[in-house]
């Protein structure tokens, strides 16, 4: 490169092209973009296409060095760096995420994103090797490695909380297995059930909507790298090497499904995180509803709740009211991206932008109402003698029908003899009406222990490959991964 008069000489392979001084100062301006080119984007059209992204990709910087390092370590591989450079490149972003865990790191709106952000100060501070790192990717796949990345630790987030609120809840069925309850259905009075029973039902209906989170994983653990912009690129880039230095399973074969995968993923792990937060949210409005004065089954520690700004004796269960509201919130994140994709054409489009706000806050909200829920179980307090208390005499109506069946009379005999006189039922006794269910899953026999079982084939499950996923990122980056 050299200097004319008023102008500036770029000369490469043979060709020359030479850049007005005009050129060279929008050039110099719009150095710190990816994109850069010889003019300047409309300043509110930037801020209409970058929108709140820098700050959203704050969360994204580790993981994006994290792939950047695998990255630079194929390149190496396949001559486009040097060992030097490599080694380089490994150290510097190294530092990068040294610095962003120490809060010396930020993203600002004219980088535009994490990737722009890092990749500026790779070249201040190494200059060639810094602008070759871009070299065989896109910042479509570069991004979606990073969300990748991340998104694989998030889940070990809420599969880790999933598991502890499961435990909460088998440790209180069990602690409460013999206490009375009265079933509803309808919102009235029904059959004689148990505490115990309510506890382990949650307990196996979280099992299952973890079983969903875990297949979501599994799903999102596949690397993107090397797609590029949805059509590789022609240079002999090792896809496989990185897939295995990222740790992931394996490698999201087709070139343009990777970016045609991009907020569909993210949308069925936002179903299943759904599932969760449904779950929840029956939890939440059993224990609001049951801990009315009026009810008065369980109570929430004065620690767990908020008060009025007008009522002095109030005690409002807000959590508990904002985790049912949250679940929607996670719902709507889900329909939300699924939206936006929903009539894209193949290829990366801008678009895809849009999917990441509603799917990181759906992730953060999944994760939080579990750590709400798991702490509410474990401070819940149970009043057994308002519970005994409420078995009205009518809600062994059906209990007295079963006892005429035992007689040898046929049940719908037996149901018309009882429902007619219901004022006839004598007050029994509720604990050994839920003795005396000792079908499986009954009252009497809640089998506890099969979904203990469950649950630690699951954290087995989960430990190992959270350790598999740490060794392998150690292994890379020398650094200890995190959790966000």
């Amino acid at each position: 490169m050299r200097r004319s008069t008023g102008a500036l000489s770029l000369r490469y392979e043979g060709v020359s092209h030479v850049v007005t001084s005009t050129q060279q100062g929008i050039l110099e301006r719009a150095v710190g973009k990816i994109w850069g080119k010889d003019y300047e984007l409309n300043e509110l059209v930037e801020e209409f296409t970058v929108g709140q992204d820098y700050r959203l990709d704050m969360r994204l910087v580790t993981a994006d060095c994290i792939a950047s390092i695998a990255h630079a370590r194929m390149l190496a591989s396949i001559g486009v760096l040097t060992r030097e450079e490599n080694e380089a490149l490994k150290r510097e972003l190294g530092r990068i995420i040294e610095d962003y865990r120490s809060g010396g790191f930020f993203v600002e709106r004219s980088d535009e994103d994490c990737h722009t952000a890092i990749e500026n100060r790779l070249t201040e501070r190494l200059g060639e090797a810094g602008k070759k790192i871009h070299t065989g990717r896109s910042r479509n796949d570069q991004v979606l490695a990073a969300l990748r990345l991340y998104t694989r630790s998030a889940l070990f987030t809420v599969a880790e909380r999933g598991a502890e609120l499961v435990a909460r809840l088998l440790d209180f069925a069990e602690k409460n297995r013999t206490v009375p309850m009265p079933g509803r259905t309808h919102m009235q009075p029904a059959m004689p059930s148990s505490v115990g029973l309510w506890a382990s039902a949650f307990a196996e209906e979280l099992l299952d909507d973890l079983s969903l989170v875990w297949k979501s994983y599994e799903l999102n653990d596949q690397s993107p790298l090397g797609s590029a912009a949805s059509y590789g690129v022609p240079l002999p880039v090792d896809r496989e090497m990185v897939s295995s230095l990222l740790g992931f399973h394996r490698l999201q074969n087709n070139v343009l499904y990777v970016n045609n995968s991009r907020g569909k993923f993210e949308s069925i792990i936002l179903d299943a995180l759904d599932q969760c937060v449904l779950t929840l949210s029956k939890m939440a409005q059993d224990l609001i509803l049951f801990s009315m004065p009026e009810f008065g089954y369980f109570s929430l520690p004065a620690e767990l709740c908020s008060g009025s700004s007008i009522m002095p004796q109030k005690k409002n269960p807000d959590g508990l009211e904002l985790v049912r509201s949250r679940s929607a919130v996670v719902s709507a994140c889900s329909v939300q991206v699924k939206s936006i994709i929903r009539s894209l054409p193949s290829g990366y489009n801008r678009d895809f932008q849009d999917t990441k706000e509603p799917f990181l806050r759906g992730l953060d909200i999944a994760a939080a109402c579990l750590g709400i829920m798991r702490l509410t179980i474990e401070k819940l307090q149970v009043d057994e003698e308002r519970l005994v208390a409420a078995f009205e005499p009518e809600i062994f109506a059906a209990d007295a029908s079963y006892e005429l069946v035992a007689r040898g009379e046929s049940f719908r005999d037996a149901y018309r003899k009882i429902g007619l006189n219901l004022e006839e039922l004598q007050t029994r006794d509720p604990y050994s009406a839920i003795a005396q269910r000792t079908a499986v899953g009954t009252s009497g026999n809640l089998g506890v222990e099969k979904a203990r079982g469950a649950l630690e084939v699951y954290r087995r499950i989960l430990s190992t490959e959270m350790g598999r996923v740490s060794s392998a990122l150690k292994k890379l980056s020398g650094l200890e991964p995190e959790l966000p």
